[in-house]
């Protein structure tokens, strides 16, 4: 007798693919993130099978009953967490797993006297209750079903990982009985200490939201005037070297930042090549005088 075989989802197969990205994400994000990635990629834990995916309210479903097909049936869960099944009537599969359910119905089935031994098979055909959110400085943002355990580092992986402009600093938004807590966690340093606590598991409803990498501004005597990321306890030189250096007019000396002070007034100051850039700082290369 064959049984049918389910598939795996199209989030789940596009898993490894969005991996890659996560890790191409950090590489260009940070120094050192070579050692970085490679960390991630055995930390990471394997794509979960679409069977762990809890149902729940708003979930379609299509059922089916080997060598009866008069019994199978496309529904939706209700907000109760039920369906209605053809000879035994109303069946709670809210909270429980694609697997799980076939179980209880087929145990339904055949308590009832209507089967023997009935293979039942159920497929997720659009995932609706169990949802996150990844939004901001991803490479696609948007809602993304959770399917089965999944943790932080999963969900960026679903979300094609951070894009070029994101931010190594994260907030997740988790909702408890309706009220939410917002935690922000910062990525690198979570895998160079190896203290991966704050990549726990997501739940539906979760909110991730990657910011803006922060940046610095340089324009004067330099090669390439724009704005720049700023990378970890970047000096003034650096910032240089990154601007790619003086035009044939350019002095490194009497360097000034314009800098926003804690009243909100700018202040220019003169710095020297080792002070560090702080975020939104305003670089001013001089021409040289001689």
């Amino acid at each position: 007798m064959k049984i049918p075989v389910r598939k795996y989802s199209q989030v789940t197969r596009h898993w490894w693919h969005g991996l890659t990205q996560l890790l191409r994400g950090m590489v260009s994000a940070s120094k050192g993130a070579i050692a970085l990635a490679m960390s991630l990629f055995f930390l990471c834990a394997a794509p979960a099978h679409a069977l762990d995916y809890l149902l729940g309210p708003g979930d379609a479903i299509r059922i089916s009953v080997y060598g009866n097909q008069d019994m199978n049936l496309e529904t939706k869960v209700s907000e109760a967490g039920k369906i209605t099944f053809p000879l035994i009537g109303e069946v709670i599969v809210g909270r429980l797993s694609a697997s799980a359910a076939e179980k209880k119905i087929a145990g339904m089935l055949e308590a009832g006297g209507f089967l023997r031994n009935p293979q039942v098979n159920i497929t997720v055909t659009m995932m609706q209750s169990q949802q996150v959110s990844v939004l901001g400085q991803v490479n696609r943002p948007g809602r993304y079903p959770l399917e089965g355990k999944r943790n932080l580092t999963d969900m960026l992986a679903m979300a094609g990982g951070i894009a070029a402009d994101g931010a190594d600093i994260l907030t997740l938004i988790h909702y408890q009985d309706g009220k939410p807590s917002k935690q922000v966690i910062d990525i690198v340093d979570m895998f160079r200490s190896g203290d991966l606590k704050e990549n726990g598991l997501i739940q539906g409803g979760d909110v991730i939201f990657v910011e803006r990498a922060p940046r610095f501004y340089i324009y004067g005597e330099v090669q390439r005037p724009s704005q720049y990321r700023l990378e970890r306890n970047m000096t003034v030189l650096q910032a240089l070297s990154v601007a790619g250096g003086l035009t044939a007019r350019g002095t490194e000396r009497g360097v000034r930042i314009k800098r926003q002070g804690p009243d909100g007034k700018i202040q220019v100051l003169q710095v020297k090549h080792d002070d560090l850039v702080k975020v939104d700082d305003v670089i001013y290369i001089q021409e040289s005088l001689f």
